[in-house]
């Protein structure tokens, strides 16, 4: 048994969308995600519908340097934890393996005038020594600075229907 103790940091994030939640929540999906988000990849490993879905399971690219102890993580791997389009809720599961866990949840709620509030939020945990120091770089300013992307590009997509340039 050792002594290591996982940090955690939970941040939030709410969103302003121009479209109703019936338009939104379907592009919450790792499949959708291509059509609005410059330069998102990801290798879907399991999807009984081909989208988002409960159990869904699919990989995404870690950036060059995520090794840990010298070995590349090559991929983060996610999971649907929870899937209510009735209620516009989904949520994620992502492990980069030997460094971070991360719950994400999201909650659309319908807005003024056909528009939605979305809640984001993320609780990130360090699963190792490597991991707790990447976690000091996961700050209100780079979460804040992710978030107003995301916003930015699916708003875009939303009122053109295209993707941004990258």
């Amino acid at each position: 048994m050792t002594a290591f103790k996982g940090n955690r940091i939970v941040h939030k994030f709410t969103q302003t969308n121009p479209a109703p939640p019936e338009r939104v929540f379907p592009l919450l999906c790792p499949v959708r995600e291509a059509d609005w988000l410059p330069g998102w990849q990801y290798r879907l490993i399991y999807s009984g519908s081909g989208v988002a879905k409960l159990g869904c399971v699919f990989t995404t690219p870690n950036p060059p340097g995520s090794a840990v102890q010298g070995k590349a993580a090559a991929e983060t791997t996610w999971i649907v934890t929870d899937f209510d389009p009735a209620s516009f809720r989904i949520a994620y599961l992502w492990i980069n393996p030997g460094r971070v866990i991360t719950d994400l949840r999201i909650q659309l709620t319908p807005s003024d005038q056909g528009s939605t509030s979305t809640d984001i939020r993320y609780c990130y945990t360090g699963l190792s020594p490597e991991g707790n120091r990447e976690l000091g770089h996961y700050t209100q300013q780079w979460f804040e600075g992710n978030m107003r992307n995301w916003e930015t590009t699916i708003n875009h997509y939303l009122r053109t229907g295209q993707k941004m340039s990258a």
